[in-house]
């Protein structure tokens, strides 16, 4: 999960650095993943008894990206980052216990109390605007309605595998097809000059959440939500060495913070 947290971090990272169409930028990430992920529908079972949990998961998405790129249009990825990756372990962690029955011990919720606690420390200096924030928080929810979701679908399906794949060519046809078709003529445009970079994050978007998935069926939900967003620590070290983004002391405490909470995740829950 760790390793997924970093990779997403990455990803964000390259789209953030895209060019100012974030809607093209985005669709050709999720275009690019469904692409690879394509001949392995051919290969891999049928994600029977998951269907619906697809369904739920493709509109759960087209929610986040929406305001996933709404954040990032208005914002530094140093400031709306974090606020969107850590709102979403706390909501997560609630509705896993409520929705899949997962156990909530007291380490697991000290754990979500210091990621929780960093994330506002890192969002309480130079704070993001306020139409910013709101599309973050939003991002926030969107993403703990599909981490909820997809664990339930992922552990729905004869293999996990299965609902990788047809997750990711549900995501890249539809919410990718329905950006780009939004975008028209300027997608075609920012395609000239984007796809490889389009191309490098799709590929890496299927490794983050293929481990994550691959994580949800095996364990505790709101622990491992949780444990995903040591990506914000990731996050404001790219910001800072790669974007030349400004993060100052209190962003990096919170990081901290965000990473002791991981820490007490991964040795005591």
């Amino acid at each position: 999960m760790i390793g997924s947290g970093m990779t997403h971090a990455t990803v964000n990272a390259i789209f953030k650095a895209g060019g100012s169409d974030k809607m093209s930028g985005r669709a050709m990430i999720d275009g690019s993943s469904a692409l690879i992920v394509m001949p392995f529908a051919f290969i891999v079972p049928l994600p029977h008894g998951a269907w619906l949990w697809l369904a739920g998961s493709l509109a759960a998405h087209l929610v986040y990206l929406s305001c996933l790129v709404r954040a990032f249009a208005l914002a530094d990825m140093s400031a709306v980052y974090p606020v969107m990756r850590g709102s979403a372990p706390v909501i997560a962690a609630i509705a896993s216990v409520l929705v899949l029955g997962d156990a909530m011990t007291l380490a697991i919720a000290l754990g979500i109390a210091f990621v929780s606690m960093g994330t506002l420390l890192v969002a309480l200096r130079n704070a993001p605007p306020l139409r910013a924030l709101g599309w973050a928080l939003g991002t926030g929810a969107a993403i703990a309605a599909y981490t909820v979701i997809d664990a339930r679908g992922v552990r729905a399906t004869p293999a996990a595998i299965s609902y990788v794949v047809w997750n990711f060519i549900a995501t890249g046809v539809g919410i990718g097809g329905y950006f780009a078709l939004r975008r028209g003529r300027e997608f075609v445009i920012a395609a000239r000059t984007q796809w490889r970079a389009g191309a490098i994050a799709g590929a890496l978007s299927i490794v983050s959440y293929g481990l994550a998935l691959g994580a949800y069926r095996l364990g505790n939900v709101a622990r491992l939500a949780a444990l995903r967003e040591t990506s914000i620590v990731f996050g404001l070290i790219i910001a800072a060495v790669f974007l030349h983004e400004h993060v100052n002391r209190t962003r990096a405490l919170g990081g901290g913070l965000i990473a002791l909470g991981a820490a007490v995740l991964i040795m005591l829950a």
